[in-house]
């Protein structure tokens, strides 16, 4: 029994033996590397000689054009841009802003406007289905002031080749959005001009208001640096809120019956609105600060 209680031993025996002998191993080594970075020849020096800070202590003047993404019925192409101030390479507060030159319907409501919609229980939901562009929801301009956080920065290559300075930024604020949505109305009212043949009301459907809504906002972005001066920019930029995209009535007052006839802020429904955006930015002074470039 002893002798195969030693036999079963003996592979044991060696395992940890050449446990300890690699565990020792790496507490030399790493010993070793320790004392090279205390006292070695780098001892002391930075990580990155000349860093370019292309943000820090900067202002940043950016054009860029935005277009919005997964619109139900109509999206927006808005021009603008922002004006920053960066206190640090990784923190700056600023203004974006950006003003609609255009509207693009979509293909739904192009077929709306072509075929109509099952409502005839709904005397305000689609007075006339070729009206129905005249009365779905536009943002007409936004503004933003916000912060903007760059917590990483590198380079680009192009098959080794071509590389370009870049960093991911993050942003996040409070936008106040100028929209224009179909007014309030009632099959009660004055516009309302009923067809008694389709009891459906006609004028109402091409009177819209404007009103401001604030709501919050953030995205991310990549620069590309072109240049000491000159940046591309590209994000994405999230606006959720709740309006009334269709023109529709599509609730009833609280307790109340749906539809109610009513068009009006019960109407309005919760959407996740967000754009692309693209453009250029331009930064003063035009030259940024290199780091330790006094230690060479």
């Amino acid at each position: 029994m002893e002798a195969r209680a030693m036999k079963a031993m003996k592979p044991i025996s060696i395992t940890l033996t050449v446990a300890i002998v690699l565990l020792a191993s790496l507490v030399e080594n790493e010993a070793q590397a320790q004392e090279v970075k205390i006292t070695g020849p780098l001892a002391g020096a930075p990580a990155v000689m000349k860093l370019r800070l292309y943000r820090e202590g900067r202002f940043q003047i950016k054009l860029n054009g935005s277009y919005t993404l997964q619109d139900e019925f109509t999206r927006s192409l808005l021009l603008g841009g922002q004006f920053a101030f960066h206190l640090t390479d990784w923190l700056g507060i600023g203004v974006w802003g950006g003003y609609t030159v255009t509207q693009f319907d979509t293909n739904l409501t192009e077929q709306i406007a072509a075929k109509g919609q099952n409502n005839e229980n709904n005397v305000l939901s689609l007075p006339s289905r070729g009206g129905f562009p005249n009365q779905i929801g536009e943002i007409e301009w936004i503004a933003a002031p916000q912060a903007i956080f760059i917590p990483l920065r590198g380079k680009l290559g192009l098959f080794e080749l071509l590389f370009v300075d870049t960093d991911f930024f993050i942003f996040g604020g409070v936008a106040i959005i100028g929209l224009k949505e179909r007014a309030d109305t009632s099959a009660d009212g004055d516009d309302c001009n009923r067809v008694p043949t389709t009891n459906r009301c006609l004028k109402s459907q091409t009177s819209r208001s404007s009103r401001t809504a604030i709501a919050p906002t953030f995205g991310v972005g990549l620069s590309l640096y072109l240049a000491d001066y000159l940046a591309m920019p590209i994000e994405w930029r999230a606006l959720p809120f709740a309006w009334n995209t269709s023109g529709t009535d599509e609730n009833g007052h609280e307790k109340g019956p749906f539809p109610d006839d009513q068009i009006d802020s019960e109407d309005r429904l919760f959407h996740f609105n967000h754009m692309v955006s693209i453009g250029l930015a331009f930064y003063l002074p035009t030259a940024p600060r290199l780091t330790h470039a006094d230690q060479e």
